[in-house]
C-alpha cells in the first residue's frame, strides 16, 4: 500500500512529458506548399529558425514534434499572405530570440555582442602591457658597449 502513492505520483509526471509525441503530427508539418515560391520562401525561413527541442538543428533539418509544428507554422502563415519578417518577428515574440539563428541587436541581445569586443580588447591590453614591461625589463639590464 505504501508503495501506490509514490507509483501514482510517478505516473502523473510521465504523462504530460509524452503527451505531445503522441500528437498526429500538423498537416503541413511533412507537406509542401503547392506554389514552389512559397515553399522557397518556407524552406529559406526554416533554415534560420532554430529547433527548441534539438537546439543544434533548424526546423528543417529536425525530426522533433516541436520542429513539425513551427513548420507548419511557417506555411500556413506564408499561404494566409504573411511575410516571412513578420512570420520571424511573431515567431521571436512567441518563444523568444533563442529561436532565431540570426539574432537581433535589441535591448536582451546586446551584451551577446559588445562582451566579445571587449573581452578582445581587454586581453590586448593586457598582453601590450605585459611585452612592453618585458621589453623594458632588459633593456634596462643591459650595459652599455
Amino acid at each position: 500500500m505504501r508503495w501506490l502513492l509514490p507509483l501514482l505520483a510517478a505516473l502523473m509526471l510521465v504523462q504530460p512529458a509524452t503527451a505531445q509525441d503522441r500528437m498526429p503530427p500538423a498537416p503541413y508539418a511533412y507537406t509542401q506548399l503547392d506554389d514552389p515560391e512559397l515553399e522557397e520562401q518556407a524552406r529559406e525561413l526554416m533554415l534560420t529558425l532554430r529547433c527548441l527541442k534539438c537546439q543544434s538543428q533548424s526546423i528543417a533539418d529536425s525530426d522533433a514534434p516541436m520542429a513539425g509544428d513551427m513548420r507548419h507554422q511557417v506555411r500556413t502563415r506564408l499561404a494566409a499572405g504573411e511575410s516571412p519578417d513578420e512570420i520571424r518577428a511573431w515567431l521571436v515574440s512567441r518563444y523568444g530570440d533563442y529561436v532565431s539563428y540570426e539574432p537581433q541587436v535589441s535591448a536582451t541581445t546586446w551584451p551577446l555582442f559588445v562582451i566579445p569586443i571587449v573581452l578582445l580588447l581587454l586581453a590586448g591590453t593586457v598582453l601590450l602591457r605585459r611585452v612592453g614591461k618585458r621589453g623594458s625589463v632588459e633593456d634596462e639590464g643591459e650595459e652599455p658597449a
